[in-house]
């Protein structure tokens, strides 16, 4: 009976020892197990940290200038989107006063990208000995008669009165003495030229001046301090009516053509951040007037939320707006050869996409 415990006993204990070495194993495996996924997981996430650390693609560098006022409104999205780091294009943004003051930074290769009168994109062009192309018109006409009173309803409505205007010896006056001309009002209408545009607006908001051609944004800083003060006449749609329908081509975009040619995809890259600005700016008028200010385009944003509707801020490409180019070109060469450089520009001025 002795026996029989004894062996009994030895069975247990044997089945218990069995049973330990299986558990053993079994946990062996299973640690194993999650010492290959800790390790695999760490694998995982140092492929994923090199990934991250890689070295961001750098965005392609873009020098630009533009004018205060109408013709850099229009670039203000842009300007935004380059401070926030979220352009497809490093912009560098050079704002100045007067068109002189970028007629060095082009000739001396300072930007790759300037928006100017489009009078002077011709000048450029030729004093670069074709260096420089016409990208697109960003800006039409920005001329309007204003009155106060309310004597002028039609352009046949300024016989035999006096408009004071600014812009003598520039686009302003061709385009005034051209609708004129087209008119048959020549000798019928006095035309006076003030100094400057600050000093008509000044006088024409005093009620000094009863009849005067002023250009954006001086025309609705005057209606600002006037409310006696109306627009009469829009010149753009003068000018359409006596060129059967051409767009008045006032403000353009120009490229140096060594840059464009050699870095296509960046210009292309700059026209679809540059028409999405456009259509930012005349959709939301408010909120771009609060750009233009702060990017000090303009002094105030009311005063840019009031303008912009009146602007013509646009962007058409330099093939599409090549036929109202040349046609104004014409009509500047006309009256004065030396407003567009002397001669009128060839072909290879207008560039074309690749």
């Amino acid at each position: 009976m002795k026996k029989s415990l004894i062996l009994i006993g030895i069975m247990i204990i044997s089945v218990m020892m069995v049973i330990g070495c299986s558990n053993d194993t079994n946990n062996a495996v299973d640690n194993s197990a999650v010492n290959a996924e800790d390790a695999s997981a760490e694998e995982t996430t140092e492929e994923v940290t090199e990934e991250v650390t890689e070295t961001p693609v750098e965005r392609a560098e873009l020098r630009i200038a533009t004018l205060k006022g109408p013709t850099g409104i229009g670039m203000v999205q842009m300007m935004e989107n380059d401070e926030l780091d979220t352009s497809a294009v490093d912009y560098t943004f050079d704002l100045v006063g007067a068109p002189d003051q970028i007629i060095g930074k082009v000739v001396q290769g300072e930007v790759e990208i300037a928006a100017v009168p489009t009078n002077l994109a011709s000048i450029l062009n030729v004093k670069t000995e074709g260096q420089v192309q016409l990208l697109a018109v960003n800006t039409l006409g920005v001329l309007y008669v204003l009155e106060n009173g309310e004597e002028i309803q039609s352009i046949e409505d300024l016989k035999g009165k006096t408009l004071r205007s600014s812009g003598k010896g520039a686009s302003p006056e061709y385009i005034l003495n051209y609708v004129l001309a087209e008119n048959g009002l020549t000798d019928d209408v006095t035309v006076e030229y003030a100094v400057e545009h600050g000093e008509l607006a000044t006088t024409t908001t005093a009620g000094d001046t009863a009849l005067a051609l002023l250009p954006q944004p001086f025309v609705t800083s005057t209606l600002l301090g006037n409310s006696d003060v109306r627009i009469a006449l829009d010149l753009t749609k003068e000018w359409e009516k006596v060129t059967g329908g051409s767009v008045l081509p006032m403000g353009a975009i120009i490229v140096n053509k060594a840059y464009a040619e050699a870095n296509p995809e960046v210009i292309a890259s700059f026209m679809a951040e540059y028409q999405a600005s456009v259509e930012f700016v005349n959709a939301s008028p408010v909120d771009a007037g609060l750009l233009v200010e702060k990017f000090g385009i303009l002094p105030k944003a009311a005063l840019a939320t009031k303008a912009i509707p009146n602007c013509n801020i646009t962007l058409i490409d330099a093939q599409t707006s090549k036929e109202s180019v040349m046609k104004f070109y014409e009509i500047l060469k006309g009256y004065d050869p030396k407003s567009i450089g002397g001669s009128m520009p060839e072909d290879s001025f207008f560039y074309e996409a690749k």
